[in-house]
């Protein structure tokens, strides 16, 4: 899934960038003013490249800790099921001898 996002994302921003320059060198329009309105586009979008791969990085730590919580419940509710069980076994031994006695 990890993998798909940071695909997503490069071709995304891969897209952007190739439409932004193609209107732009498309359109009438000095050099200079051009290679602004690159440099202006190139950067709007490496920042919001960057806002999503941190959105992206929270969410992965987000999920990596509800998984290490969820864990823990397994492991704990695993020993206290072990515990009953051993509570019952050693039960029904007690039962058991006091019905032979």
């Amino acid at each position: 899934m990890n993998n798909f996002f940071k695909g997503f994302a490069f071709g995304l921003f891969t897209g952007a960038l190739t439409g932004a320059v193609t209107a732009l060198l498309l359109a009438p329009d000095k050099g200079r003013n051009t290679r602004d309105k690159i440099s202006y586009r190139v950067q709007k979008y490496l920042d919001e490249l960057n806002e999503l791969l941190d959105e992206l990085t929270d969410e992965k730590l987000i999920v990596s800790d509800a998984k290490s919580k969820g864990e823990k419940v397994v492991m704990d509710a695993q020993k206290r099921a072990e515990d009953l069980i051993t509570e019952a076994e050693d039960l029904l031994k007690s039962i058991s001898q006091k019905q032979g006695e």
